[in-house]
Parts: structure tokens; sequence; C-alpha cells
């Protein structure tokens, strides 16, 4: 008699609550979101500014995918080659990277992209990409110059992942790291 009531009563239960699905039976399944996107991202080119603590022209890049950002301490010449297109500012005689674009154009090459590559013993490596004649061709460049020609020709400043990693965890420094 009290196996028929606790019967009765569990049946009651599964039809005033509902019976839980098979699938809620079941462990819940780990919370995996899409992968991670790592490689190069694009950088916004902020600003080129003087920091305030070591009184060195600076320029400021800020990742597009996930916002990190980073500053490299930049030479005054250098800083003036980043500004001065920032600005949208046209110097009355063509400046060093300005030189350079019209060299490729008449070559008929072209900038496609810039990657800062690296980031070793406080100094920044980059790698400036051109195309020409169906093929590309891949130059080592100081990432200061390789900006300043991208802002110029209007194409990507990419900064690898670990360009990022290291800059963040390296301590301030005072001097140009181009």
């Amino acid at each position: 008699m009290i196996n028929c009531r606790v019967g009765l009563i569990a049946l009651l239960s599964l039809a005033l609550l509902g019976a839980p699905e098979r699938a809620s039976l079941a462990p819940e399944p780990p919370d995996v979101g899409p992968p991670k996107v790592t490689g190069p991202q694009e950088v916004e080119v902020v600003a080129v500014l003087i920091d305030q603590r070591t009184q060195q022209p600076t320029v400021l890049l800020q990742g597009k995918r996930d916002k990190r950002s980073l500053s490299m301490a930049i030479g005054l010449a250098e800083a003036t080659g980043i500004a001065v297109p920032l600005q949208g500012a046209t110097p009355p005689r063509p400046l060093t990277h300005d030189l350079f674009l019209t060299l490729f154009g008449r070559l008929k090459v072209a900038l496609s992209r810039v990657v800062i590559t690296d980031l070793r013993e406080d100094i920044y490596y980059a790698t400036i990409y051109l195309a020409a004649n169906g093929g590309e061709m891949q130059l080592d460049a100081r990432p200061s110059d390789a900006i300043a020609l991208a802002i110029r020709a209007k194409v990507p400043v990419l900064v690898e992942d670990r360009v990022f990693e290291k800059t963040s965890t390296r301590p301030p420094r005072g001097g140009p790291s181009i």
C-alpha cells in the first residue's frame, strides 16, 4: 500500500511539474564560444604625442579587433613624418615618405600593408609589403617609417599579437624604440 502511495505521489508530481526532458538530465556541455582570433590585427594610428614622463615623441596605436593599445617612443623627425599626414597637412615640398610613394607609383609598385612584427630588446620591427608585377615583396623597415608610409598610402597597419603581449609586460623606458 505504501509503495502504491509513493508511486502515485511520484506520478502526480510528474504530471504537475512536468517530466524532465532527456536533455536536461544530461550534464551541461562546456560553454564553448567562437574560436579566439589570433594573428596580426589592424590598428588605428590614434595620435602622435609627447610622453609627459619622458618628454619623448610617441605614436599611439589601438587594435581594431580587441582595442588593445601600444605606444612606441619615436624620434622627432619620425613623429613629424607620421603627424603631418595624420593631420591632413600637405607640406610645400615632399617629405621623404612622400618621395618614396611617388617613386613607388612611377615604378608601378604599390604598398599593400605594413606589419609591426616583433619587439626584441626594446626595439620594434616591421615589414612593408609591396605588390609589383603580380608578385609580392617584403622589406624590413623601422615601424615609424612603415607607419608614415601606410598613412600616406591609406593601407592597413597591422600589429602581431606577440607585440601587444610583449608590450603589456615590458617596463616603461625613455628612449626611442623605432
